[in-house]
């Protein structure tokens, strides 16, 4: 079965960097789109990042647009979330997705991990 785990969260200060991985198994990884969300708390859950199949084709969202960088390795089944800059309003649950088809409404993707914690210390 298709697993998505992440992992590489924590607690930062702002102005700080992590770098979120996601593993894929159970897929053919260098077809898929891949997406990061996440879901601030009391907040819906909301687009990060996606990325096409050879990340050729890239889109953020607006509030996290020359902060976060997505890219992946599909060599090794990983998707990466590296994000510079971090904010107190970056706090959330940080969740990769996967997809043949994708996009930013996180009801295109059909494949979850299990999420990861990224808290941001003013």
């Amino acid at each position: 079965q298709v697993q998505l785990v992440e992992s590489g969260g924590g607690l930062v200060q702002v102005g700080g960097s992590l770098r979120l991985s996601c593993s894929a198994s159970g897929l053919i990884f260098s077809v898929y789109v891949m997406g990061w969300f996440r879901q601030p708390p009391g907040k819906d859950r909301e687009f990060v990042a996606t990325t096409n199949w050879s990340g050729g084709r890239i889109y953020y969202a607006d509030s996290v647009k020359g902060r976060f960088t997505i890219s992946r390795d599909n060599a090794k089944n990983t998707v990466y979330l590296q994000m510079n800059g971090l904010k107190a309003e970056d706090t959330a649950v940080y969740y990769c997705a996967a997809d043949r088809s994708g996009g930013r409404a996180w009801t295109g993707y059909g494949y979850w991990g299990q999420g990861t914690q990224v808290t941001v210390s003013s």
